[in-house]
């Protein structure tokens, strides 16, 4: 049985950020294997830019979504 879906891409993603030197991956001898993810300090760089992206985001929030809806409308008029 193959993982789901979401599980997969998880994995790749995490994969992605390791070969990107985003995060590093311990892998500990125990039964089952546990694995541990940790931000490197190139990751943990990214913390400020990702908040000034939240913040953004909920400040236009409303017109993003009213973007979205004037779309939307616009696409199912045809």
């Amino acid at each position: 049985m193959s993982p789901d879906p979401s599980q997969q891409m998880l994995a790749r993603t995490l994969r992605a950020l390791e070969r990107d030197g985003m995060v590093t991956r311990t892998v500990h001898p125990t039964v089952p294997p546990q694995v541990e993810y940790a931000l490197t300090a190139l990751g943990q760089s990214l913390a400020n830019p990702i908040r000034e992206l939240g913040t953004w985001a909920g400040t236009h929030i409303a017109e993003i979504e009213s973007n979205r809806s004037t779309f939307d409308e616009a696409r199912d008029s045809r």
